[in-house]
Order: structure tokens, then C-alpha cells, then sequence
């Protein structure tokens, strides 16, 4: 082959070189885009929170006096019943301690007392002296006045003067007893802890029965120690008899309704639980957030519907997770959420026809996280694209980035 041929087909080959690299960088490159189905099947709503269960009804046991608890023999999970068990016993409290001159008053008191004891005593001997004196005067009377050496007056007068001297006695006996009394008072304010301890006379204990059959949830005062009126000391309740509370944002509470179904799931079963809404809740209140943001919260009281039987491993303040759910239907239209976009206020997406997109628009109706439904726009079996963004417009050619829709 000549040398001038050689060129013309150098020369040849690279023209036709040029040319597809021109024709392959001009040419309309296609976007890789994921694509699903439009199909119809289940659609579920549902808002999904954190709760923990509770015994439906706890008795808080509180003291119903000031003294001193024993130490409680019960333990936390114990069963009780109601009007049988004892829970726990209350002992008078210890006297204080007295101070320097509060101590020598009480033993001023003391002398005091055993003053008036002896003269309260010495008076009875005097009245009891003139009682026996007056008994002998109404003997000897009686005796003249048989003989009728007397007038019946002066009898009569001895007879007087004897029960006169008899109520004198009397009086004095219960002088004694009131003076005796109020030694014992008056020794009783020197009375210390110290002679408590040293003291071998057990007092009596003033049992607390349990108000109600259960088990014991939580104790609050298990040491022996002094305690108020009203303190809390045990609280019971029948595990057996549980609800949850699930405390929802208030904007999401709105939608919830009593009676609508609840799964429990994430609460350590292996299978989910069931459930029913029982109350919402008139009541919000404030509660700042894992990320410190304030938000309104509203409980949601949820009664189980399963048999208690699966229940057992279940008590009170366990974590769950409460799924409610708002709607359901088992034959909708559906798409993915993330094909939907808004245009001019309204959803919209992008049909494949041709390989190109095309933009619909549709009308929506329930959605949730992943799927909405379509109302009208769209039917069954058409393919829509997953994720779209801005560089695909109106008729831009498209080319699916695998074969998983």
C-alpha cells in the first residue's frame, strides 16, 4: 500500500473518531432513577409513641398516726389481702430528752407531789381519828338514849356527826388517790429515752393491715424510725389488673379517639400485644423533650385486650411502645411517598411513558411514613419515579438504575 493511502486512511479513521466523540457529548444523556408501581393493597395510619404500663388502681398505706414504725417485714412483690396481712406495726414514739432546767423543774415537781401525797395521807389519819371517835360517841348516845337518859336529839346529833366524819374520810382517801396520780404524772416528765431502753415492759403495736389483695409494689419506709400522720409506707396493687400511658404530643393527640386499635410491640415478647384506646385526656401539660425542646404533652390511657395469661411477665412502670392506629383500609391505591412532590400547592409526580418523565397531578387522601393514597390522577400498574430533584423536568429521558421495582 502507498504512503498516500496510508494517510488518507489515518486521516479517515480519525475524522470518524471526532465524529462519534461529538455525536456521544451532544447527544441527551438519560437519569438514573429508581421506580416503583402504582398498586393497590393495604394502607394503614398510625401514630407511634413510648409509654408504661401501670396497675390500674394503687393503694398508697399511710400512717394514720405519729410514732415510731417497726421495720417492715414485707418485701417488694409480696402477695397481700386485704384485711389480713399485716404490713406493718406502730409503737408510741421515745420521750425527748430534757435540758438542765426543764429536768429540775420535773424533779421539783416530783417533791412537790410527794408533799401533798404525805399530807393528803396525815389527813386521813386525822379524819379516820375522828371517825372512831365519832362511832364511840354514837354507840355511847344509843345506849343512853335506850335507857332513856337522853333526849332523842343528842342521838340523832351523834348520828349526824359520824357521817359527817365518814364523808371526811372519804374525802381524804380520794384526796390521797388524786395526790398519788399526780406523783406518777409529775415523776412521768422525768422519763427519758435512756429509761425506755432500760425498761423491760414491752408496750403494745398498733398493726396496719393491708387495704387491699395485690402485691406490693413499692416500699417507701422500710426501716424502723419515727414517722408523721400521712406518711406514705407501702404501695399496693394487683399486677394482674394493668393499662398503659402513653403521653403524646398534643397536635397528634387531637387524632386519637377512644376505641380505636392499639398494638403493643417493643416490649421484650416475642409476639406484639393488643389493645383498645380508653381515654384521651382533657389535660396537657408541658414536658421538655431528650433534645431539651418544650413540648404539650396528653395522656392516653390504653386498656389491654389480650387473655391476662400473656400478661405475667408484664408489671407496673414497664417500658412499651403503643402504636394507635387512626385509619386502615385493606384496598387502596397506593404510592410511595417519596415519588410525591408539590407543584403550584398540589401533589404531584413523575410517570415513565417512553422512557421520559411526565408529570401528573394527583389527589391524595390517607398517607403515613411510607405510602399515600391516591385518590385520582394515577391508576393501578403505571410507574412512577422514587426520589426525584431538580434535574429532572418535564420529558426528560430516564433509565432505571435497577430492576429491584
Amino acid at each position: 500500500m502507498s504512503i498516500r493511502m496510508r494517510r488518507y486512511i489515518f486521516w479517515l479513521i480519525a475524522f470518524a473518531i471526532l465524529i462519534a466523540g461529538l455525536y456521544y457529548s451532544f447527544r441527551e444523556q438519560a437519569y438514573l432513577i429508581d421506580a416503583a408501581y402504582v398498586e393497590v393493597g393495604s394502607l394503614q395510619v398510625s401514630i407511634t409513641e413510648e409509654g408504661e404500663t401501670r396497675v390500674r388502681d394503687i393503694y398508697e398505706l399511710s400512717s394514720p398516726l405519729m410514732g415510731r414504725v417497726l421495720r417492715l417485714d414485707v418485701e417488694v412483690g409480696d402477695d397481700v389481702k386485704a384485711g389480713e396481712t399485716v404490713i406493718a406495726e406502730i409503737e408510741p414514739s421515745d420521750p425527748t430528752f430534757l435540758d438542765i432546767r426543764t429536768e429540775e423543774e420535773a424533779k421539783a415537781a416530783v417533791e412537790a407531789a410527794k408533799a401533798q401525797l404525805s399530807l393528803a395521807e396525815a389527813l386521813l389519819r386525822e379524819a379516820e381519828s375522828e371517825l372512831e371517835f365519832a362511832l364511840s360517841e354514837l354507840e355511847r348516845t344509843k345506849r343512853l338514849v335506850d335507857r332513856k337518859l337522853v333526849a332523842q336529839r343528842e342521838y340523832d346529833q351523834a348520828r349526824k356527826d359520824y357521817k359527817i366524819k365518814y364523808a371526811s374520810v372519804e374525802t381524804a382517801i380520794a384526796t390521797i388517790n388524786a395526790r398519788k396520780s399526780e406523783l406518777v404524772q409529775a415523776e412521768a416528765r422525768l422519763v427519758t429515752p435512756i429509761n425506755i431502753a432500760d425498761s423491760e415492759e414491752q408496750c403494745d403495736c398498733l398493726p396496719i393491715y393491708s387495704p387491699s389483695t395485690g402485691k406490693i409494689l413499692r416500699i417507701l419506709h422500710e426501716s424502723e424510725g419515727i414517722i408523721q400522720p400521712g406518711d406514705v409506707l407501702v404501695e399496693i396493687g394487683d399486677t394482674n389488673d394493668l393499662e398503659i400511658v402513653v403521653d403524646f404530643i398534643s397536635i397528634d393527640a387531637v387524632q386519637i379517639r377512644p376505641g380505636q386499635q392499639v398494638v403493643i410491640q417493643e416490649w421484650g415478647g416475642e409476639t406484639n400485644l393488643q389493645g383498645i384506646v380508653k381515654k384521651v385526656e382533657p389535660f396537657g401539660y408541658t414536658k421538655v423533650s431528650s433534645l431539651g425542646i418544650e413540648e404539650q404533652r396528653v395522656d392516653v390511657i390504653i386498656d389491654f385486650t389480650d387473655a391476662k395469661e400473656k400478661l405475667q411477665s408484664l408489671g407496673h412502670g414497664y417500658q412499651v411502645e403503643a402504636k394507635v392506629i387512626l385509619w386502615q383500609d385493606e384496598n387502596i391505591l397506593k404510592v410511595p411517598v417519596t415519588s410525591l412532590f408539590r407543584v403550584d400547592g398540589e401533589w404531584s409526580l413523575f410517570v415513565i411513558e417512553n422512557e421520559r418523565a411526565v408529570t401528573k397531578k394527583i389527589q391524595v387522601g390517607k398517607m403515613n411514613a411510607f405510602e399515600a393514597q391516591v385518590i385520582a390522577g394515577i391508576g393501578e400498574g403505571e410507574k412512577v419515579i422514587l426520589h426525584p430533584n431538580n434535574q429532572i423536568n418535564e420529558g426528560s429521558l430516564v433509565a432505571e438504575r435497577n430492576a429491584l421495582y
